[in-house]
């Protein structure tokens, strides 16, 4: 036990009130301490949700108002653009 008599040692003697009122007391405050952050956290979180959710409303919005001419031109999807390299077979196996 000497880890909690250095636990003991740090934080001192408990304070714990001995009053059964005073602990009553002491455990509606807390509750209601712990109800605030609760209610706290749930509207924090539901604003983040809602401007969340009408960000992407919007942006959904103006992607639908924008006219076809104004979209990207469209590409055959068959083809890639880029640079390639041709390798030659002989070559190829002689590089491994």
């Amino acid at each position: 036990m000497p880890f909690f008599s250095r636990l003991h040692s740090v934080f001192g003697p408990s304070r714990r009130q001995r009053h059964p009122l005073a602990r009553a007391l002491s455990l509606v405050i807390g509750i209601a301490v712990l109800g605030v952050l609760l209610v706290f956290g749930l509207v924090v979180a539901s604003v983040l949700l809602l401007g969340g959710a009408m960000v992407l409303a919007l942006r959904q919005w103006n992607r639908a108002r924008k006219p076809a001419s104004a979209a990207a031109p469209t590409r055959q999807p068959e083809v890639l653009e880029g640079e390639f390299v041709v390798l030659h077979q002989s070559r190829h196996h002689a590089a491994r």
